[in-house]
């Protein structure tokens, strides 16, 4: 069953067709090559990269509706501040599908830490979801907004509103989480001389923001409580 939040994401498409294909793909994101399926990890646990952002469970799903708040609001901005026109249709479901096979390259080691799925060896996330929206007929214009959505780094640039609003909520979203988590990361090395393994963005943003109000010693607190919880959490 779809995780809820993304079904209301996918609502927000005004076209049944296209809404009808995207949530089609969404329920059942697998991946085809001569007759062998490739899933991956669910949408709802699976992380949304492997170390730079959103690495940790829950990440990708994390990363699709914060993605989606930003192109949303940039939305807006284009058509209330600069008068312009944008089709919201193709930027919520660029921003939907952009990492929707993301999961199918990872795995879970035995460690519980994640890894490369054998997919992965051969295909990025890019070259699959570009392929497989061409093989199940998705609109040219959409194709284009996902396979753009890396930008200067990708096969190709943005070359409409739709898919530069894809690319920069997608580049925004991903720096914000990575660079907290980052900050984190810091943080706690300086506060208590260890590494807090599997930071998720909550626990991040609660140790970015002890430093603000109380220092090393609020951080030092903060990680002390996170460590309770997650004890309490396991029992």
């Amino acid at each position: 069953m779809l995780h809820p939040k993304l079904k209301a994401l996918a609502d927000k498409i005004r076209s049944k067709k296209l809404r009808k294909k995207v949530i089609e793909l969404l329920e059942n994101p697998t991946f085809e090559i001569n007759g062998k399926k490739f899933s991956g990890l669910p949408l709802d646990v699976s992380p949304a990269g492997l170390s730079h952002h959103h690495c940790y469970p829950g990440g990708y799903l994390e990363h699709v509706v914060s993605t989606a708040n930003l192109a949303i609001a940039m939305c807006k901005s284009v058509e209330k501040i600069y008068h312009g026109k944008v089709n919201r249709d193709l930027v919520i479901a660029g921003v939907l599908l952009h990492d929707i096979f993301k999961p199918a390259t990872y795995i879970v080691k035995e460690n519980g830490s994640y890894g490369s799925s054998r997919l992965a060896d051969y295909l990025d996330h890019l070259s699959l979801v570009t392929s497989d929206l061409v093989r199940r007929g998705f609109p040219l214009e959409l194709i284009h907004v996902v396979s753009a959505h890396h930008g200067d780094y990708g096969p190709i640039r943005p070359h409409s509103v739709e898919a530069l609003i894809c690319h920069l909520s997608d580049l925004m979203d991903s720096r914000l989480n990575g660079k907290v988590l980052n900050a984190a990361a810091y943080l706690t090395r300086r506060a208590v001389g260890e590494e807090l393994r599997g930071l998720t963005s909550k626990e991040a943003f609660e140790i970015v923001h002890s430093k603000s109000v109380g220092g090393r010693e609020g951080v030092a607190k903060t990680i002390k409580e996170i460590k309770r919880r997650r004890k309490m959490h396991k029992t």
